[in-house]
């Protein structure tokens, strides 16, 4: 009974934590393209070939989001009419390269394994948003205007800012209205998981006697929702427990890029080979990270 409990207050909590970061993000997004000129963005963001891709990781870099807060922003980057290689590498930056995340793996495994991991995570970002657009994979957005359809000469940034505000948290809620189904079954499978996996279970399939603890953490970490600011005490209650630090990092990396909730709010606004193809960025790079920390330690 304590577990259904505790299983119900965590749908409950990442339901209402979700939906208000997403009319927040939604909002804040596009409270800031009514004063930002929408040129002036894809302008920053569209250099010659893979130039914006960079630019993009970089931007992602910078963001303190996790993967929730970074579908809002994509969804607005992509209604700008930003490029969507470019916008496709800042969504894969923002949640790996977590300014938290990133010094937290400071803190735990010192400088150079963090430079490292900064530096796999940053190339496949920048990597797979120009081979996506390559490939013109821009064919899988669903749901989306990939080019802002409002009408020539409307210029928002003279309404008064109760407009603004106003508007914003209007076109939020009619974002978040078709996904809302989504979200709702990915955070009860998400709950779930959190309420009935077993911890042992978890440490007999990827422990440190297993060569296989790497990959096997990565997909134990996909359907995890773990948050940034508790991937520490998790990350330090299992390396306590005798998992190794690359199957802890591969573990928090795997729940923090792509977690259940994300991958459903995702599957709303690109179909399914789309999600496949970043889900599977995310697991190599789990795995890639997660090994490279064994050997460095």
């Amino acid at each position: 009974m304590n577990t259904f409990v505790q299983t119900l207050e965590y749908f409950v909590f990442i339901t209402f934590e979700l939906v208000a970061l997403f009319l927040l993000i939604s909002a804040a997004v596009e409270i800031i393209l009514m004063y930002i000129p929408e040129t002036k963005i894809r302008s920053k963001l569209s250099g010659r070939g893979i130039v914006g891709n960079i630019m993009a990781a970089g931007f992602g870099a910078l963001t303190p989001f996790c993967a929730c807060s970074t579908i809002p922003m994509t969804v607005g980057f992509l209604h700008a009419g930003v490029p969507f290689g470019a916008t496709m590498s800042f969504l894969i930056a923002s949640p790996l390269l977590n300014p938290i995340i990133i010094g937290m793996l400071g803190a735990m495994v010192g400088a150079k394994a963090m430079i490292a991991y900064f530096v796999i995570a940053f190339v496949a970002s920048v990597a797979c948003g120009f081979i996506l657009e390559k490939t013109g994979m821009q064919r899988y957005v669903k749901n989306v205007r990939l080019k802002n359809a409002r009408e020539a000469g409307e210029d928002r940034r003279s309404w008064p800012f109760g407009r603004k505000l106003r508007e914003a948290f209007h076109s939020a809620w009619n974002s978040l209205r078709p996904i809302m189904g989504y979200l709702l079954v990915g955070v009860a499978l998400g709950a779930g998981i959190y309420g009935y996996m077993p911890q042992d279970f978890v440490l007999g399939i990827a422990g440190p006697d297993n060569p296989l603890a790497v990959p096997i953490a990565a997909v134990l970490g996909i359907p995890l929702y773990i948050r940034a600011e508790t991937a520490i005490p998790i990350g330090v209650a299992l390396m306590g427990k005798g998992m190794s630090i690359g199957a802890v990092i591969s573990l928090v990396i795997g729940g923090a890029g792509m977690a259940i909730p994300e991958m459903s709010l995702l599957a709303s606004i690109f179909r399914r080979k789309l999600v496949a193809i970043i889900v599977l960025v995310i697991f190599l790079t789990a795995v890639i990270a997660g090994y490279l920390f064994n050997i460095l330690l």
